[in-house]
């Protein structure tokens, strides 16, 4: 069509990507490598502080496709729904055609990144899934083994903005989704494209300091599961060499 759209208005052409992050007390870690990576890709990046004592607003509003930046005077992270929901809000702001969420320490491969316009120039599915793989130890292997294979399902991180469509979250203090759930009712791809979560990369004792934090934070293990957080701990998980794939050109 000359206009570009296509079923029921969607567009086909010209879409805009804009990235969506949520971050807290990320400067010094992966932060500015994140950023960097996403403004090769993206056209926009929208982010919400919530309440950083660090540096992270400054490197953030450093970057020129950072449109927009709120800075939460007062921390939400124990109510991590509203904190995905004012980032969803934010983003509205920004007149935004598909959005794209992102966490301060993961990375899509190139496969993946030179895709993006064919992912969202169409009009045949409303929401884009991929596979999350956990590094562990090292930006070398990933973990998998009975806690640890995210990477083994679909993840929905890219979707369509669709003005007057009914958006929730699910009301959980913590390990909130990250888009809101009542997208998985519209039509969707599995690309099998892969990120790169570095979120575990780094030391023992930098794991040790998350388990403990989600130990405090869920004791219970009411918003997650106490065998995972366990084997946080383990001294000898299954890791796997990444090998990187042939880039696909657009």
């Amino acid at each position: 069509m000359a206009s570009g759209l296509g079923k029921d208005g969607r567009k086909k052409t010209g879409n805009k990507l804009t990235a969506i992050m949520q971050v807290r007390n990320e400067a010094g870690r992966y932060l500015e490598a994140a950023l960097a990576d996403l403004s090769g890709f993206v056209d926009e990046i929208v982010i919400v502080d919530d309440g950083s004592t660090d540096d992270t607003p400054e490197l953030a509003a450093s970057f020129e496709k950072v449109v927009k930046l709120v800075r939460n005077k007062d921390s939400l992270f124990h109510k991590e729904w509203l904190l995905r929901e004012q980032l969803w809000r934010t983003a509205e702001e920004t007149s935004p055609d598909w959005l794209l969420a992102v966490d301060a320490d993961e990375f899509y491969e190139d496969s993946a990144k030179a895709a993006m316009r064919e992912l969202i120039n169409q009009d045949d599915y409303d929401t884009v899934s991929f596979r999350m793989y956990d590094f562990w130890d090292s930006v070398t292997h990933y973990r998998e083994d009975d806690w640890w294979n995210l990477h083994k399902r679909p993840m929905m991180t890219l979707v369509r903005y669709l003005p007057g469509y009914h958006y929730a979250y699910p009301k959980r203090a913590h390990h909130a989704t990250r888009l809101p759930f009542t997208y998985n009712a519209l039509p969707g791809l599995d690309t099998g494209l892969r990120i790169k979560h570095y979120g575990w990369a780094g030391s023992a004792e930098e794991r040790r300091a998350k388990y403990d934090r989600y130990m405090k934070l869920d004791p219970q293990g009411q918003w997650g599961s106490l065998g995972r957080y366990a084997s946080i701990l383990d001294p000898n998980p299954r890791l796997v060499r990444w090998q990187e794939r042939e880039r696909r050109d657009e």
